[in-house]
């Protein structure tokens, strides 16, 4: 069949903070797409507010860049970068539908972890030819050699036995930071010996085939991924299959539904760098968007009116993950949001529907909340903190796992969990997991000082598990985990040892009632907030929870004191981010979301009413 040797439409894929969106910079720079001296942030692929802030890729986008190679001839390369957090999972299984191959990033210290597992694993269920990348090799603790061998490892462990011609993977030796790569490979700690990522460039065009196309084709245009613009509305990100694109053509528009429309093309544009241009036509390969069908979703396809030919549906994993979510019902209500009806609430949940493939929207007993389901807590803490910056006010509910009938019998999600800590935390780690129904697979020491610990452990162990984890390695611990399948469930476990402060009244917070309760527990209120019944403010070092009394004030009488008052010496709240408050829930608590402010409250607020509810539980 005859190619386009033009084209080259390649995804980046690796383990999160491996230098994915770093080394994307790197090849913009040193394809020309800036001018020299232009101002151009750091990481530029990551264009959402949320990623910047969190250095973490949410969403997987698309960019090209024309190469001149040695013989000169001019080839654009499409470059998906893709997220490489496990709970972003469905971002990077629909980036791989768009690619005839895949670099993969692997840290030069770090090695081969849990998501370099999950993402290898489906670039080779859809047979992509691979080039494995070790990026920071000028690391100080660098160890190369011992890299590459447990990158062959994963690979044997991942392939099938009729598949060893894989192995012949490419290796490219790369400090995307300063943008150099080799094919030798440098001594550990030291840089690449070329100057720039020209070696890396070669080996893309000698091992990504270029796009094969049929001559006189029926159109096949794959919709992969939606954006918006505010001068054409709704645009449909899409790989030219077959055939040819045109705009301003009359195309057949597949939906998932099965019926097909015909529709017309207002507008087609082409990636180039980070912006998008016009374009008359798009061939077999193009990654091009598509203006003028604003019900198009994500999987559809456009073909040819006469002779339509639908593609296949993208297919994701099932979520593991799910959390209530609903409006906001506590007494601060309507203080800071502008969204707060179930209505407009529903409405946003649809429209995330819309652009995510991997989340599910399901109804509840209650008109005003839904479960909503994902690949684990942090996907599902991203859309509750990007709704409310939206300015939506939520009660979001402790995240539950999605358990399965299988055979007659319960399953729940188990997930593979990687840990490095220091040696002497070994004993605590191993401890942590007992509890969790955790069982060790790996134990590897390397001579460092550093251990890396491989579990398998049912999904509902982890919730609520990187707090008590950072605490207990004092903050030195990394760990990292992916979906793994599902096992019978594993039995009822404790995952919180602490209880709750809660506040037994409505009112403003006062030092002089903190001063008194700080010997209690943890405070997570400072002087000055307001708290209502039923609102957690601080943490019990006891199993149980406490009713406490948050705004009580001094009494004031007109006898002088003989000294002058002793100054009120408080210990300073402890702050929380949303992701560590949600973990922090209890089975019987929930988090109050506003624009201003986050809170965790118990979700029946009345003391009385909570009493009766826990003697109704232990008769039952």
């Amino acid at each position: 069949m005859p190619q386009r040797s033009d084209l080259r439409n390649v995804a980046i894929i690796a383990h999160v903070d491996h230098g994915k969106t770093t080394l994307v910079d790197a090849m913009l720079w040193q394809s020309g797409a800036f001018r020299e001296g232009a101002d151009v942030n750091n990481r530029v692929m990551d264009s959402m507010d949320l990623e910047r802030e969190k250095g973490i890729t949410i969403l997987a986008k698309n960019t090209a860049v024309h190469h001149r190679r040695p013989s000169g001839e001019d080839t654009v390369i499409n470059i998906i970068d893709t997220p490489g957090h496990a709970d972003f999972g469905g971002e990077v299984e629909r980036g791989l539908e768009m690619v005839d191959g895949v670099i993969l990033l692997v840290d030069a210290s770090e090695g081969p972890l849990p998501q370099t597992r999950f993402v290898l694993r489906k670039a080779l269920a859809k047979k992509l030819p691979i080039i494995v990348v070790v990026n920071k090799v000028d690391r100080a603790d660098a160890r190369i050699s011992a890299v590459v061998e447990e990158t062959y490892d994963l690979f044997i462990d991942l392939l099938d036995d009729d598949a060893a011609d894989v192995l012949d993977f490419p290796i490219v030796y790369a400090s995307a930071k300063a943008g150099r790569a080799s094919t030798t490979r440098p001594a550990d700690g030291t840089m690449p010996d070329s100057e720039n990522l020209q070696p890396l460039f070669d080996t893309l065009f000698e091992t990504i085939p270029a796009p094969e196309y049929e001559e006189g084709a029926t159109l096949q245009a794959h919709v992969t991924n939606l954006d918006a613009s505010p001068y054409l509305g709704r645009l449909a990100l899409l790989r030219v299959v077959a055939g040819e694109l045109k705009r301003g053509q009359q195309v057949a528009w597949c939906k998932t539904d099965g019926t097909i429309q015909n529709v017309k093309l207002t507008e087609l544009l082409r990636t180039e760098a980070l912006e998008r241009v016009p374009a008359e036509s798009a061939g077999p390969g193009d990654i091009v968007a598509i203006a003028g069908i604003p019900d198009i979703m994500i999987g559809e396809t456009l073909s040819d009116p006469e002779n339509p030919k639908p593609l296949p549906l993208i297919a994701v994993d099932e979520p593991s993950i799910s959390m209530t979510i609903g409006i906001n019902t506590s007494p601060l209500a309507g203080k800071s949001g502008k969204n707060l009806t179930a209505r407009l609430l529903k409405a946003r949940l649809e429209q995330e529907l819309v652009g995510n493939v991997s989340i599910r929207v399901r109804p509840t007993e209650r008109p005003d909340t839904w479960e909503v389901q994902g690949r684990g807590e942090l996907q599902l803490a991203i859309l509750v903190e990007m709704m409310r910056r939206e300015s939506y006010e939520l009660t979001v509910g402790k995240p539950q796992v999605v358990t399965r009938t299988i055979d007659g019998k319960l399953h729940e999600p188990i997930e593979r969990l990687t840990i490095d800590v220091p040696e002497e935390f070994v004993g605590t780690v191993t401890q942590l997991m007992g509890l969790r129904r955790g069982r060790m697979e790996q134990l590897v020491n390397h001579g460092t000082g550093w251990v890396r610990l491989e579990f398998i452990v049912p999904a509902r162990g982890l919730i609520g598990f990187r707090t008590e984890f950072l605490t207990e390695t004092r903050g030195t611990g990394i760990m990292n985990h992916v979906a793994e399948g599902y096992e019978p469930w594993a039995g009822d476990f404790r995952t919180r040892p602490t209880g709750s402060l809660v506040a037994d009244r409505t009112g403003v917070v006062t030092s002089y009632a903190l001063f008194n309760l700080q010997e209690r527990g943890t405070m997570f209120v400072s002087p000055g907030a307001e708290v209502y019944e039923g609102m957690i403010v601080g943490e019990n070092p006891r199993p149980e929870d406490m009713d406490v009394n948050p705004t009580k004030e001094k009494k004031l009488t007109n006898v002088r004191s003989s000294t002058a008052d002793e100054l009120e010496r408080l210990i300073p709240a402890k702050q929380m981010s949303m992701e560590q408050q949600l973990e922090f829930c209890a089975a019987d608590e929930c988090l109050e979301v506003t624009p201003a402010v986050v809170r965790i409250r118990k979700v029946i607020l009345n003391g009385n009413d909570r009493q009766k509810e826990r003697n109704r539980q232990k008769k039952g």
